[in-house]
């Protein structure tokens, strides 16, 4: 290699450097891989790399020691420095490249999916859906990823898409002793959480046009799934009894139904035997794919467990979905499907061809722990922390807000929905703005209807989906007071505009 072409090769590594110094990709303190490694990594000589350190180092960039790693120095990256990559993208160039997104993608890139950001520092966050890290089974977790690493197979090889056996041998027992689930091991789908199971339930059941029945308010991520695929939803009301059933008559040619109805997402309805009846012999008769959502079913407080719709179903139309997500963490990415035999094979395939499997790791530590009984002692603790958490909600809104608000969905689940009796729902999003400037994060309960079909009887009023699964009672009884507070700036406010 001539000369010239090292210098140019050193000054492209040195400028790659304080690129990514600059930009915070390489941050205070980060270890600079050490200069043999580098080299290999890069194809260089070691010699170069060494070149580039060196400088890098007398220009106040990176810190070598003796014997040690180097280190990118605090202060290296002043807000003024200004760096050129040494591949600048032209982003004129690169937009009018685009050679534009499939009927998917265009489909989904104009849904307004909300935006995921963390609570701010001392912010109490009535969010629904993350749990409480603290509450997390570390120390028999722990165990059981230990003890299922001392196993490890001579093969590390791919698993079969449908699961771990021995998880899918777990779950059938689990499931049929607190949930009364009748299923074969085969029919049982280990998948990355709920939302994977609805988008192989949406790409493999419905095609565009085709109709899908959702409830009305309810799980906006499921019917986004939906859409993306093309299909038109028919949104059904609920009430206090959950889906109602008898608007299911009048519909016309559907594919395929969503339903939680364990605990109605997000009004805490219990659908009775009666509609649960009703509606398997409508989805029978018109041939209708059912997909249960056995959402939140593990914390159950003032009601019993009702048979699920598959452990009823005699025609073979429910395909049944749980996750661990609720009980353990969203960030395992543990569900599963109940499948009706006929469609066994096609969905193991498409689980194949999405990634293969889910990682087995998690899954033979979730076998274990099921096998162990520890699994079900967690749930049992976690229920009673959560019917503590709910309780203190319960008696906050009570003191702080007594006659003012209707509280609904307190008999199971991780989240309550609060409608305030004397605010209409267009000031909806100025009670959660005043609640966030108290240092309180609410969520209006608008954002879970959908648009097809709006109109429900107590639209009228505004109200918020409480989640209290992170917080503490004492937390929550101060969150509930600022959201009092709010809730009379909000109408101070109406008062000063009329």
């Amino acid at each position: 290699m001539e000369k010239g072409s090292k210098t140019g090769l050193s000054r492209r590594l040195y400028e790659e450097f304080r690129s990514r110094i600059a930009d915070g990709t390489y941050v205070a303190g980060a270890v600079v891989p050490s200069t043999r490694a580098l080299a290999v990594e890069r194809g260089l000589s070691r010699a170069t790399v060494s070149l580039v350190y060196e400088q890098l180092a007398a220009d106040g960039f990176i810190e070598t020691f003796p014997g040690a790693a180097s280190r990118v120095v605090t202060g290296a990256a002043p807000a003024t420095l200004v760096t050129k990559l040494s591949n600048p993208i032209n982003e004129q160039a690169a937009a009018s490249f685009m050679l534009g997104l499939s009927a998917i993608g265009e489909r989904i890139s104009t849904m307004a999916l909300a935006d995921w950001s963390p609570a701010r520092t001392g912010e109490i966050d009535f969010v629904y859906g993350p749990l409480a890290g603290s509450d997390f089974p570390s120390l028999n977790w722990m165990k059981a990823v230990r003890a299922v690493e001392r196993q490890r197979g001579r093969r590390l090889e791919y698993e079969d898409p449908l699961g771990n056996p021995d998880l899918r041998r777990e779950l059938q027992a689990h499931l049929s002793l607190t949930r009364g689930l009748v299923c074969s091991i085969d029919q049982l789908m280990i998948v990355n959480g709920s939302q994977q199971a609805l988008d192989l339930c949406a790409r493999l059941l419905t095609d565009p046009g085709d109709v899908v029945v959702v409830e009305n308010p309810g799980y906006r991520m499921a019917h986004h799934v939906f859409e993306a695929y093309g299909a038109a939803l028919q949104c059904v009301d609920v009430d206090n009894h959950g889906l109602v059933t008898d608007q299911l008559d009048g519909l016309g040619t559907v594919r395929l139904a969503y339903v939680t109805p364990t605990h109605q997402f997000p009004l805490g309805s219990f659908l009775p035997i009666a509609r649960r009846r009703q509606l398997l012999d409508w989805a029978a008769l018109r041939k209708v794919w059912i997909i249960e959502d056995d959402y939140d079913s593990e914390y159950r407080y003032a009601v019993r467990p009702e048979e699920t719709l598959q452990s009823l179903d005699a025609r073979g139309c429910v395909i049944h979905i749980g996750t661990f997500s609720k009980t353990l963490s969203p960030q395992l990415r543990l569900g599963y499907l109940v499948l009706p035999k006929p469609l066994i094979k096609i969905f193991a395939a498409a689980k194949r061809l999405t990634d293969r499997h889910t990682a087995t790791g998690v899954q033979r530590a979730l076998a274990l722990l099921l096998e162990t009984g520890g699994y079900n002692r967690h749930v049992r603790r976690i229920r009673r922390l959560q019917q503590a958490r709910q309780n203190a909600l319960v008696k906050a809104l009570d003191m702080h807000l007594g006659g003012q608000v209707e509280v609904q969905g307190a008999a199971s689940g991780l989240h309550l929905v609060v409608w305030f009796r004397s605010l209409p729902a267009n000031v909806e999003q100025l009670l959660v703005e005043a609640a966030l400037q108290r240092g309180v994060r609410v969520y209006p309960i608008s954002s879970l209807f959908n648009p097809c079909r709006p109109s429900w009887e107590k639209r009228q009023l505004a109200g918020l989906v409480m989640g209290y699964a992170l917080l503490e009672p004492e937390t929550i009884e101060i969150g509930v007071r600022h959201v009092a507070e709010a809730l009379f700036a909000v109408r101070e406010m109406i008062c000063q505009a009329r």
